[in-house]
C-alpha cells in the first residue's frame, strides 16, 4: 500500500493522510482514485454547460449505487455516450441506447439509459432558455453556498431547494433527477460547499469562485 495512503482517523468526519492534509471522511476506501476526486474536483466550482450536463448524467446512473462505483465508470460511460455532447445524445437512435444494455463498462440499467437521450432533449430546451450553467447557478445566487460544517455535522441529502430544483427540473422533462440526486449534483459541482471547514479543500474551493456577470 502506498504510504500516503495510510490513515489517521482524528474526528467521526475527519481523516488525515500521512501527507499531512486534514479531509473529509467520506473518500473511506484507501483508493486513490477517490482521494482524488475527493481533492481535485468535488465541490470545484464548474461553469462549463456541457461538464455540468455531463455530471447531472452521470449522478443520475448513481442512484441505487456508490459513487466510487460510477467513478470507476466514468471513461467507459463517455465513450459509450459520446462525451456526454448533449447534440449527439438527443438524437441518440433506440437501437444504440439498447445496444448498452449489453455494454459491461457501464451500469446496466434500461431506464438510466433512456434517460440520457431524454436528458440530453431537455438539457437543449433549457439551454436555449436561459443557459445551462445559468440555470444552476441562478439557484445560488450565482455564489455558492457555503454551509460551513463543522467535523461533527452530519451531511445532509437533500433540501428544500434540492426539492423546489427536482420538482422544476421533472416539469421540464429530465429524469433520475430526485431531491438527492440534485443535492448531490450541487454539492459535487460547488454549487454548495459541503467539505468540513477543517478540511484543506474547503478554502481551496472558495479560491476559485468565478465571478459571474
Amino acid at each position: 500500500m502506498d504510504p500516503k495512503l495510510i490513515r489517521n482517523r482524528h474526528s467521526d468526519d475527519v481523516i488525515r493522510i500521512n501527507d499531512g492534509l486534514t479531509r473529509c471522511s467520506w473518500p473511506n476506501e484507501d483508493d486513490e482514485l477517490y482521494l482524488a476526486y475527493h481533492d481535485n474536483a468535488w465541490g470545484v466550482p464548474e461553469y462549463d454547460d456541457q461538464a455540468l450536463f455531463a455530471k447531472l448524467i452521470l449522478d443520475g446512473f448513481q442512484a441505487g449505487l456508490s459513487w466510487i462505483v460510477i467513478l470507476r465508470k466514468e471513461e467507459a460511460f463517455r465513450k459509450a455516450f459520446h462525451n456526454f455532447d448533449p447534440h449527439i445524445l438527443a438524437v441518440i437512435s433506440d437501437e444504440e441506447l439498447e445496444q448498452h444494455m449489453q455494454n459491461p463498462g457501464i451500469v446496466r440499467n434500461r431506464s438510466k439509459i433512456k434517460s440520457v437521450k431524454t436528458n440530453a432533449q431537455a438539457y437543449l430546451r433549457l439551454h436555449q432558455e436561459v443557459g445551462f450553467a445559468n440555470y444552476w447557478w441562478g439557484q445560488v445566487g450565482d455564489r455558492p453556498m457555503d454551509r460551513q460544517r463543522k467535523p461533527d455535522e452530519p451531511y445532509p441529502t437533500k433540501s428544500e431547494l434540492s426539492e423546489a430544483i427536482s420538482k422544476n427540473l421533472k416539469k421540464r422533462g429530465f429524469k433520475f433527477v430526485g431531491p438527492t440526486i440534485v443535492y448531490a449534483f450541487m454539492e459535487a459541482v460547488g454549487l454548495i460547499n459541503n467539505h468540513v471547514i477543517t478540511c484543506h479543500c474547503h478554502a481551496k474551493c472558495i479560491n476559485k469562485i468565478k465571478e459571474r456577470r
